[in-house]
């Protein structure tokens, strides 16, 4: 390491960062280099998007656009009723990195979310969260080089101890020194994932919660002192905290309703922590292949098929005490082939994954097979989001906190990829499922999870802390970056900059094209997901 690598703009992405985890750290000075970044620059919260989840979040702050423009909304994208997981051929739009390579600028950015497999620009990149764990990095062949100077550099955790998200904490800071000190940037994007991660894998655990950010706060002042950037940005794409209210399963509604046909056995959606739910997975991540069907899947399916789902048989060795050993053996395949799912094809309107917020109806010429006719669009809609504004929860207190079409939120050239009705859950405190369960109500999967509000903070000599951060959103981090390099932003981002860095004219930048499209197909990330409760 050389020393000052003349770094311009240091952003620093913290997932899942918030006033609730941050304040008392910061009370108790155990985060001496982010309080001073909060304390003398420019700081406060920063409102989240809907859905405000990691894989639709971070393509927001980057790109500076909602997911009508970029394309991700969740982290599957859909052809018809097929899924995969995303990934960089997904986003639509150019990155903030791409954006200063048209300007001559050099970008490093290490753990970016949805970013593999990369794609071209001035500098280096290693991707971050829906990659496989040994992935293509830009330029070609740069993993290999950074593990043979750093160690064995990892995209996940080995493991859910302490020890293990602290390694990964390690892993992305010596990355981004190295990285720097080899390509000489002017910008850098620094993300940590595992502030987040331990939240779905240790939640309640405290002190495993203030290890990782002591080292996030540790590699943050090594970064700084190697690069001294001129400019720091601190955000997050979201916030986390309790869900105190219920688990309220959307299809098990709809079911009700007429509007979601099931079927007992076959692929369906991911069902891997809905396996887990019922209490028959244990988070395995050894790689095995449970695609193929063979006899038990067979069996299993059979089985189903007459009414012993995988759901009445986690709930039966529950009672008995057995679900967890049971778990341990069972293989996911098993487990799938034997459960009720939704039969998206029969079924008017259906949840498909939880964390896209909404609903979808099943639209005749544009899925496969569509059964609400054009004509009825409209009436079917409205008439679903009355009834969908109406719901209690068993308390008497309302479900939602905002039932809206999505075009409320979502606009762009991707908007048609987005839910038919938005469902926002009042004040982030239920947790919604897309599972099918007899009850629609019950206690929240996770007891921590996802809230709106996120933070930012903005420090460096051209910053005019007085003022401030003003009503700060998602979208704003990307042309405030951009202004702090000097680089207009571009004039079809949703955000703007923030009032503490001065404003640069926007200009118009022709929009991303790329014939490139690439199957995520990756068993290890799909189990990464589930085992975190992101696919059901």
């Amino acid at each position: 390491m050389t020393g000052d690598t003349g770094l311009e703009t240091l952003l620093v992405g913290i997932d899942a960062a918030c006033e609730r985890v941050l304040d008392p750290l910061f009370a108790a000075d155990e985060l001496p280099t982010l309080a001073s970044i909060f304390g003398r620059g420019a700081s406060g919260p920063l409102e989240s998007q809907v859905p405000p989840w990691t894989a639709s979040a971070w393509p927001s702050m980057y790109t500076g656009m909602n997911p009508g423009k970029h394309g991700v909304f969740s982290f599957l994208s859909f052809e018809g009723y097929d899924w995969d997981v995303v990934n960089a051929t997904d986003v639509k739009e150019r990155t903030l990195w791409e954006l200063l390579s048209r300007h001559g600028k050099r970008s490093v950015v290490v753990n970016a979310p949805v970013t593999h497999p990369p794609r071209e620009f001035d500098g280096a990149l290693i991707p971050g969260y829906t990659a496989p764990e040994n992935p293509e990095c830009h330029p070609s062949g740069l993993l290999d080089e950074v593990r043979a100077e750093i160690g064995d550099y990892r995209v996940y955790p080995a493991g859910d101890s302490a020890d293990d998200y602290r390694e990964c904490v390690e892993f992305r800071g010596e990355a981004f020194r190295y990285l720097s000190d080899r390509f000489d940037p002017d910008f850098g994007f620094l993300q940590f994932q595992v502030t987040d991660t331990v939240f779905h894998e240790r939640p309640g655990a405290d002190d495993v919660v203030n290890a990782i950010y002591r080292e996030v706060d540790r590699q943050v002042a090594d970064v700084i002192d190697a690069c001294d950037p001129e400019t720091i940005v601190v955000a997050s794409d979201h916030g986390m905290g309790p869900y105190d209210g219920y688990e309220f399963r959307v299809n098990s509604f709809l079911r009700e309703k007429g509007l979601v046909e099931t079927v007992r056995g076959g692929r369906g959606m991911p069902t891997w922590s809905q396996a887990r739910e019922d209490g028959l997975k244990d988070g395995r991540d050894d790689g095995t292949d449970s695609s193929s069907p063979g006899a038990l899947e067979r069996s299993m399916a059979a089985l189903a098929s007459v009414g012993l789902t995988s759901q009445r048989i986690g709930a039966a060795l529950d009672r008995v005490g057995l679900a967890e050993p049971v778990a341990r053996r069972v293989p996911d395949s098993l487990v799938s082939a034997g459960t009720e799912q939704v039969d998206f094809p029969a079924s008017a309107a259906y949840v498909r994954s939880r964390i896209e917020l909404g609903v979808r109806l099943n639209l005749q010429g544009r899925e496969p097979n569509g059964v609400v006719p054009p004509s009825a669009y409209d009436d079917v809609r409205i008439s679903l989001m009355n009834e969908l504004r109406a719901l209690t929860t068993p308390d008497g207190d309302p479900v939602f906190e905002t039932v809206a079409p999505r075009e409320a939120y979502f606009h762009g050239p991707e908007s048609d990829c987005a839910v038919d009705i938005v469902t926002v859950p009042a004040e982030y405190d239920h947790f919604l499922s897309a599972t099918l369960r007899a009850e629609q109500f019950g206690e929240p999967t996770e007891p921590w999870n996802h809230k709106s509000q996120g933070v930012v903070a903005v420090s460096g000599e051209r910053v005019d802390v007085r003022e401030g951060v003003g009503a700060a959103h998602l979208t704003d981090v990307a042309p405030t970056v951009l202004a702090t390099l000097g680089i207009p932003a571009d004039e079809r981002m949703d955000g703007t900059v923030l009032p503490c860095v001065h404003p640069i004219a926007t200009t118009a930048y022709p929009r991303f094209e790329s014939d490139r499209d690439e199957s995520t197909a990756n068993d290890r990330v799909e189990r990464r997901l589930a085992d975190l409760g992101y696919l059901e």
